[in-house]
């Protein structure tokens, strides 16, 4: 019962934290210009988490049983007596553990690629029905607002998952550095989404209404997953490293969002490099700053975070 409190307490701590971030934006009036240079440092947020925050904490998150094992096997080492058995046993475990690594190793390429392919998918399967409109541009653009928000509420639903998953573990320990991973990124990912959907042109109701969608996946997958899960798939989760693997997919989901639609849309508002460009063709100086900076910001709160 414990259990469930934590875990709805986080999941309604998750829901607001993301609304509050996503609404900022919009509660403050942009010019043109600032909001351009917005949805680039929103832009350069997104590539940050994905590739600072959820990739190394997916591959924490499936790494952690090992070293929890490889640790406490020093301490049983030092108190068996020294024996024959004793020299063998170490040399069984350190066999066991490269076995380990190897499968470990696989994981973290076929969940990235996974989850890179599904969001393609989906993107590919969206613009073939959008293909036969008059305005191919503005099916396009549209397309790429509905994908945006679609990867990143399959991202956050994967989030929802790892959170029921650590949920499940009953490690309190887990389930807030989970907690913590995903907050250092989803109340980013909100922000830039936002400031996104604002510069492709969508009402503002519109906006709302994708952000509660986004803010609202994380939540509902967690309490569902954590509901769901029976005693023998808790167990059997937890042998796959359930949580690692689901961040690691998402990771690949957000990679997608931010490389294939954020980042074009953002910089390829014009490809000319002649120095009269001010009329916003490329990015100025300025945005380039922002964009490095927003990617350089979930590096430095992951650096604080520590495990």
């Amino acid at each position: 019962m414990d259990d469930f409190i934590s875990i709805s307490l986080l999941s309604l701590a998750m829901l607001v934290g993301c609304y509050v971030a996503g609404i900022i934006p919009l509660a403050v009036n942009f010019s043109e210009e600032r909001l351009k240079l917005i949805t680039v440092l929103g832009a350069g947020l997104l590539c940050g988490t994905a590739l600072a925050v959820i990739v190394p904490e997916g591959v924490h998150a499936l790494y952690e049983d090992i070293l929890e094992g490889k640790h406490h096997q020093a301490s049983e080492a030092q108190n068996v007596i020294a024996s024959d058995k004793a020299v063998e046993k170490p040399l069984a475990h350190e066999h066991e553990h490269s076995h380990d690594h190897t499968r470990l190793h696989a994981y973290i390429g076929v969940s990235l690629v996974l989850g890179f392919v599904f969001m393609l998918l989906v993107d590919q399967i969206g613009s073939s029905h959008v293909h036969s409109t008059e305005d191919p541009e503005g099916a396009r653009s549209n397309n790429s607002k509905i994908t945006t928000t679609l990867g990143l509420v399959v991202h956050a639903a994967a989030d929802g998952v790892a959170l029921g998953a650590a949920a499940s573990t009953s490690q309190t320990s887990v389930q807030l550095i989970v907690f913590v991973a995903i907050m250092l990124h989803k109340a980013p990912a909100a922000f830039g989404l936002v400031s996104f959907l604002m510069h492709a042109g969508l009402e503002r109701n519109r906006i709302r209404k994708h952000l509660l969608v986004f803010a609202l996946a994380a939540p509902v997958m967690a309490m569902v997953t954590y509901l769901g899960l029976s005693k023998s798939s808790k167990e059997a989760l937890s042998e796959v490293n359930a949580t690692g693997v689901a961040m690691l997919f998402s990771a690949g989901t957000f990679l997608y969002v931010a490389t294939v639609h954020v980042l074009p849309e953002v910089g390829g508002l014009g490809h000319s490099h002649k120095p009269d460009s001010a009329g916003g063709k490329g990015l100025s100086r300025l945005e380039v700053a922002a964009l490095v900076w927003g990617c350089l910001i979930p590096l430095i709160l992951s650096i604080g975070h520590q495990h």
